[in-house]
């Protein structure tokens, strides 16, 4: 212990491996190939597999093979054992310090059957996956949740094959328009319970940390704006899109949310976006 814990906050040190550390941190419980970590972060293959080796030494990361390609995710065990370390040995625990890593439930300890949840969907464009998120939560659990969505990109517009979905579907998108992600970050934004990026891009840049410290996941799926072919093809996309995130969200709804303290919300939003995300690997 006397020797690791400083090995590893010797290795968070350096500005871009802890990027890549927080990149991976934002991508847990999944795994993410070495290609997409250097298009992420603009690293040289050579500069990031330095970087992965010091983090893997320091037993903060983990690599995996899968056929060709090398997977690297977060070592939680350790990534734990580190910041319980800094918490109850150096801080001594101090409430002060430690309050926000104690709440037993999202935004404080108010139960969650008394008052709708607000939950946010992030992608980049705001213009289909997370539009579709944010219809689908309304219709499946509009008397729970307060659905918003957002992207990261600073301006967008509604995809028309989403839209053509949508309304297909029977959802109302008259209301419906593509938002900055800023939209949500000022002092006047509603306090999020639950924040899920539904695509890697999103999830892979840096983003302030979300007021409230809400339940957060990683939901990645390809984009259907991106498919090649005609327009029935282009469609298909869209309408299959829509299907696993129908699943996803169905599967969250059902939730018994009322008996789950935080750790055991964590555990179960990561299972749902990591069960379909292996399906479609």
């Amino acid at each position: 212990m006397e020797t690791r814990i400083p090995q590893r906050l010797t290795t968070l040190g350096h500005p871009q491996r802890l990027a890549l550390f927080r990149l991976l941190m934002r991508r847990y419980p999944g795994r993410v190939p070495a290609s997409e970590l250097a298009h992420a972060l603009e690293l040289k293959p050579n500069t990031l597999s330095g970087y992965l080796n010091a983090l893997r030494q320091a037993g903060l990361v983990t690599q995996e093979r899968s056929g060709t390609t090398l997977r690297y995710g977060i070592d939680m065990g350790n990534a734990r054992e580190t910041i319980d370390y800094l918490l109850n040995d150096c801080c001594r625990g101090r409430p002060e310090i430690c309050a926000p890593f104690t709440q037993g439930t999202p935004n404080g300890d108010t139960p969650m059957t008394d008052r709708k949840y607000n939950a946010l969907f992030i992608c980049t464009g705001n213009s289909a996956r997370s539009i579709f998120a944010e219809s689908l939560l309304r219709e499946l659990a509009g008397d729970r949740f307060e659905p918003y969505s957002a992207g990261t990109s600073p301006r967008s517009e509604l995809n028309p094959f989403a839209l053509e979905v949508l309304e297909q579907k029977g959802h109302d998108v008259s209301l419906l328009r593509a938002k900055n992600v800023a939209e949500f970050q000022g002092q006047d934004a509603p306090v999020f319970d639950f924040v899920f990026t539904v695509c890697d891009q999103a999830a892979n840049e840096e983003c302030p940390s979300w007021q409230g410290q809400p339940v957060s996941a990683h939901w990645g799926m390809p984009d259907p704006v991106k498919v090649d072919g005609t327009d029935a093809q282009k469609s298909l996309a869209f309408q299959q899109t829509y299907g696993a995130l129908r699943n996803r969200l169905i599967a969250f709804t059902a939730l018994p949310l009322d008996s789950h303290d935080r750790l055991s919300l964590q555990k179960a939003v990561d299972e749902i976006g990591q069960s379909i995300e292996e399906g479609q690997q």
